[in-house]
């Protein structure tokens, strides 16, 4: 599983025209299922994502994670971060999970978050949406269950 995290001052989703979820301070979490991704990954990036320490605290010091500073999340799932354009300009999406098991999976890592005490908004699996956020830092951090960076 992969996510690329931003702490944001705000964020909110649209689909057709009609805002379906926004938040205030805290993450946007673009999120993608892999194929082959099981319940460790999805525990892994959910823990990652409660804990991740990127907010200042009274020394300026990034040493608080969102539980901490009451932030929410927004948590809108991206296939094309399984894009891979080593080979040619036209990435392919191979490395992502199927449909039926990313949008389960998206699913349940929302409700996982959620379960750690963490405001959650999510977008909506599969639909063409538009982001608006507003970044804080900027500060952003990718994640991926199964490799290093």
């Amino acid at each position: 599983m992969r996510a690329v995290v931003q702490r944001v001052k705000s964020a909110a989703v649209e689909v057709d025209g009609r805002c379906i979820a926004q938040t205030g301070t805290g993450f946007l979490v673009l999120v993608c299922v892999m194929a082959g991704d099981t319940q460790e990954d999805l525990a892994y990036i959910a823990g990652k994502l409660v804990r991740l320490r990127i907010f200042e605290d009274e020394n300026g010091k990034m040493n608080l994670d969102i539980r901490q500073t009451g932030g929410q999340m927004l948590i809108v799932s991206q296939f094309t971060l399984a894009g891979d354009a080593r080979h040619g300009n036209r990435p392919g999406f191979s490395a992502s999970a199927a449909p039926q098991q990313a949008q389960q999976m998206y699913l349940a890592l929302c409700d996982a978050v959620a379960q750690q005490g963490v405001t959650v908004e999510h977008g909506q699996f599969g639909a063409d949406m538009q982001i608006q956020m507003l970044g804080d830092g900027p500060v952003t951090i990718l994640l991926d269950s199964t490799r290093l960076f």
